[in-house]
This record gives C-alpha cells, sequence and structure tokens, in this order.
C-alpha cells in the first residue's frame, strides 16, 4: 500500500522537476484514497512556502472544509523541512511516510526532529525508506542536470 501512493507522490515530484523545480513531491490520504497533491512550487510562485507539503495540506483542508486534517497519511518523497513539520503537526495528520531524507534541511530526524524531540499537542508517526532508491534517484538526476544547465549558460 505504501509503494502505491509513494509512486503516486514521485509522480508530482515528476512535474516538479520538469518546471525546474526541486523534485518533491507529496500525496494526503484518507481512508485509502488520495484527497490532495501537490509539488515543490517555490520557483514557480517566486513564493519561498510553495513546498509540496503545505501546498498539499491547503488543498486537503479545502476538501474536507477542516483545517484538522484527522485520520489522514502524508506520502512524501523528501524528508520535511522544519516549516513544513510544523505544519504536519498542526494539521493534525495521522502518520507520514517519507522516501529519503534530507541531511541539510530535513526536520524528521536528519537535521532535527520535531516528531520525536519536541512536546507537542499532536504526535504523528513517522516511517522512512519507502522507495527510498527511486526517491533519491530523481533528486540526484535534477540535480546534477541543473548543474549541467548552468554550465552551458556560463559557457
Amino acid at each position: 500500500m505504501e509503494e502505491k501512493f509513494m509512486k503516486k507522490a514521485l509522480k508530482e515530484a515528476k512535474k516538479a522537476a520538469d518546471k525546474l523545480e526541486v523534485p518533491v513531491g507529496c500525496v494526503i490520504v484518507k481512508d485509502g484514497k488520495i484527497i490532495a497533491r501537490a509539488h515543490n512550487q517555490k520557483e514557480t510562485k517566486k513564493d519561498t512556502t510553495k513546498h509540496a507539503e503545505i501546498l498539499a495540506i491547503q488543498k486537503a483542508s479545502k476538501k474536507l472544509e477542516a483545517w484538522r486534517l484527522i485520520n489522514c497519511e502524508m506520502y512524501i518523497t523528501l524528508e520535511p523541512c522544519s516549516m513544513c513539520a510544523g505544519a504536519i503537526i498542526n494539521s493534525r495528520i495521522k502518520k507520514v511516510y517519507i522516501g529519503t531524507m534530507d541531511e541539510k534541511t530535513g526536520a524528521a530526524g536528519s537535521v532535527l526532529n520535531l516528531f520525536k524531540d519536541y512536546t507537542f499537542n499532536h504526535k504523528v508517526e513517522v516511517e522512512t525508506g519507502i522507495m527510498q532508491a527511486e526517491c533519491e534517484k530523481i533528486l540526484k538526476e535534477f540535480f546534477k542536470e541543473l548543474r549541467e544547465l548552468r554550465k552551458t549558460k556560463t559557457n
């Protein structure tokens, strides 16, 4: 089941990469059905807050007509940053499935762990390593292509 939804998140990550956005994709599931999907749009929208997780939370809230995403699960290709981890906690998402960890800005265990190391009013369950190789691959390929593109522009 986890792979089925992570594949959908990877599809969103591919959409981001096609727009020269960092390829992060996210889906939110309730009762076995996707209720929201999103990908990074920071570059496109020129807005720091347009992370896949934030956009998906906004869509899910609109769909459910509630800010509390009770019994919802999130599938995200890359470990959330502190902003997104905070939004996940505040939106009451039950569980987060993470594809690969982010050693530079991750807030679910890499740099810090907002889900476990602090006492908040809501606890989020976390499972990591879902389709990790595929999630790492799309990121590595994107940054390799981006470096090559920048090199071509400077020559």
